[in-house]
């Protein structure tokens, strides 16, 4: 418990003791070019207000469905030790099965395409 306290105390302690350097020592003169939206060397020709296209979007949430869905497979070679791997095997056939369903029909409904 002692060592606990002690830890946290001065875990708690360094965090502030970061916390007040950085404020003390970062320098607080902004000028126009930092305020700038841009900063690569040239003022903004147009509106930086461009609508995106939500094929960007709809990519992105594909790539979060599909990756984190294959981080679920990723504990199954420890999976393999347990006293029945069948229903193991089960469970992973049943997923991989999945997966590839729902990428059939993101590939059939067209929302792989990225130029129409």
């Amino acid at each position: 418990m002692n060592m606990i306290l002690f830890m946290m105390i001065s875990s708690l302690a360094l965090s502030i003791a970061l916390t007040a350097l950085n404020f003390w020592l970062s320098q607080m003169n902004p000028d126009s070019e930092k305020l700038s939206p841009y900063e690569c060397g040239f003022d903004p020709l147009g509106s930086a207000r461009l609508p995106f296209s939500i094929r960007f979007f709809l990519v992105a949430i594909l790539f979060l469905l599909f990756d984190l869905e294959i981080a679920l497979l990723l504990p199954l070679p420890w999976a393999t030790q347990l006293d029945s791997p069948t229903i193991t095997l089960t469970w992973t056939s049943t997923l991989i099965l999945l997966l590839t369903l729902g990428l059939i029909y993101e590939w059939i409904q067209g929302g792989l395409e990225w130029a129409e």
